[in-house]
């Protein structure tokens, strides 16, 4: 994987952060992009060059705005002259529980531009270079069960938009095939707080009862998966939805609350 590049969109921090790190371990070049977390995102690039020695690049480009996302390719394309991977990691949220029509216009289309538009503006600027080189892997991240559309009471926008974003990645995976290009899901399951940046070796040692594995969950969980989904001999895995849930049924959980 040397001298891969890597667009890792909403990476400054979380998930993303722990990807941006495992992706460097592999050899891989990362470039985040980031809508607030500027300083996190800089002090995330400079990092990757020190201590993994490849390098790293901080671009801003909310996921919400399209003329954003097409600035942040051109200018990662302009300093690395191609990308070979996009994991949009990206995805706005809303803690506070909401019926839908308690939503705004404002807060539903920013939900929904974060989570499904946002990946067609970064998608549609990055396939075309990966058809080039004839090879690629894109992944993005959904919600449990996302493939089969359910329900999730109080996160009408973003269970929408993910579901959405789950065909959508479906449709992609055969359409880029002839490409080399490869298109994925993960499907996070409860990760929150530090754990998003977190290590499997310090989560091994703190009980969970509510996950069937015992543990919380990792950002290095989901990390590895992405690293695994980005390897040169993943190519036979493709449209695939993968739950990195430790066995734990979150709506159904939030059903229950």
């Amino acid at each position: 994987m040397k001298e891969k590049v890597a667009v890792i969109t909403g990476g400054a921090t979380g998930i993303g952060r722990k990807t941006a790190r495992v992706l460097a371990e592999s050899g891989i070049s990362v470039a985040v992009t980031y809508r607030k977390s500027k300083l996190e995102a800089e002090e995330l690039a400079h990092e990757l060059e020190r201590v993994y020695g490849v390098s790293g690049y901080a671009v801003k480009g909310d996921a919400a705005d399209e003329s954003e996302c097409k600035r942040a390719v051109s200018d990662i394309i302009g300093k690395y002259g191609k990308i070979d991977i996009l994991i949009h990691n990206a995805g706005p949220y809303i803690h506070e529980r909401k019926t839908m029509a308690e939503y705004s216009s404002d807060e539903w289309n920013y939900l929904i531009n974060g989570n499904l538009n946002g990946f067609f503006y970064m998608a549609k600027e990055i396939i075309p270079h990966m058809r080039k080189n004839k090879w690629g892997r894109i992944v993005t991240f959904g919600f449990e069960r996302s493939e089969t559309a359910p329900g999730w009471i109080y996160r009408s926008a973003f269970a929408a938009a993910k579901s959405g974003l789950t065909s959508l990645t479906k449709t992609l995976a055969l359409e880029e095939a002839a490409f080399g290009i490869t298109v994925n899901m993960v499907t996070p399951g409860d990760i929150i707080g530090d754990w998003k940046e977190g290590g499997i070796d310090l989560a091994k040692e703190r009980k969970d009862k509510t996950v069937p594995v015992g543990r919380p969950g990792t950002g290095e969980d989901l990390a590895r998966v992405i690293s695994f989904l980005c390897d040169e001999k993943s190519d036979f895995i493709t449209g695939s939805v993968i739950p990195v849930t430790g066995g734990k049924d979150v709506l159904h959980k939030i059903y229950q609350e």
